[in-house]
């Protein structure tokens, strides 16, 4: 049988992350890569030069011509940029998918760019995260979520994470390579308690796209069966194999993307 993995985000014409980064992550796991785009960017290794919505209604006919479809086994949400996309991605899903949701709240691009306006903040929190099976905000986007400073230490990150846990997703999973210190940890939250996930840093400018194949990484995982531990744990070893990997390319002048065929070329 066939793993099937959708991914609902915008489109990185740099091709280092959002959908792009996706359907690669998806097609190095071995998992087939279904797509809706939300948004068009025009954007580089620079920076995010424009952003295109598209129109909510037909982010909602793309949902209903794949899931009517395709036997999707996990969905992975990324980019969002409006209320009225939310709210189409959330109604879309309702009713017609019941798999496993992750989560990407994209924010910020690596540049430095917005994402997400603040009208969709809201939205984005009442109406998909009590969808989410896994929740993966980097350290900026999760103090942003909760209105509060960003997160400094581990026991800060645990404790936020608990904080988004009380929002409704079923886990949450606390990036955190926008931080500091030799090893780059990340945190799952659950119901049932904590669990850390290191690997050492590794420094490289060439870092684009890590928070989208991270969560793409971990939806192909949970698409082919496991748990979501072990998803975490497999999709952690491969992004940092990919950032190792990642100035063995030469991709524009500015912040590159990881190697998402590191094990392949």
């Amino acid at each position: 049988m066939t793993a099937i993995a959708l991914t609902i985000a915008g489109s990185d014409s740099g091709g280092g992350a959002g959908i792009q980064a996706d359907l690669k992550t998806f097609s190095a796991l071995g998992v087939y890569g279904a797509s809706v785009i939300t948004a068009l960017t025009a954007q580089n290794t620079l920076g995010v030069q424009g952003i295109l919505d598209i129109p909510p209604d037909f982010v909602r006919q793309q949902i209903t011509s794949v899931l009517e479809d395709i036997p999707v086994n996990a969905v992975k949400i990324g980019m969002l940029s409006v209320p009225a996309t939310i709210e189409a991605v959330a109604d879309s899903l309702a009713g017609t998918f019941a798999g496993p949701v992750v989560i990407d709240p994209v924010m910020v691009a690596a540049s430095g760019d917005p994402l997400l306006t603040d009208a969709a903040i809201a939205t984005l929190i009442a109406r998909l995260l009590p969808r989410a099976d896994l929740l993966t905000p980097n350290l900026h986007e999760a103090a942003r979520l909760l209105g509060q400073p960003m997160a400094e230490t581990v026991a800060a990150m645990e404790e936020q994470g608990r904080a988004l846990l009380a929002l409704g997703p079923r886990a949450v999973l606390m990036k955190g390579g926008h931080g500091t210190g030799a090893e780059a940890v990340d945190v799952l939250v659950t119901p049932g308690g904590l669990r850390h996930v290191s690997a050492p840093r590794i420094p490289s400018r060439n870092s684009h796209g890590t928070g989208c194949t991270l969560s793409s990484a971990i939806a192909a995982e949970l698409a082919k069966g496991h748990v979501l531990e072990e998803a975490v744990a497999t999709a952690k070893a491969y992004v940092h194999a990919a950032i190792a990997a990642a100035d063995r390319l030469h991709v524009g002048q500015g912040h590159g993307p990881t190697h998402h065929f590191h094990a392949f070329w």
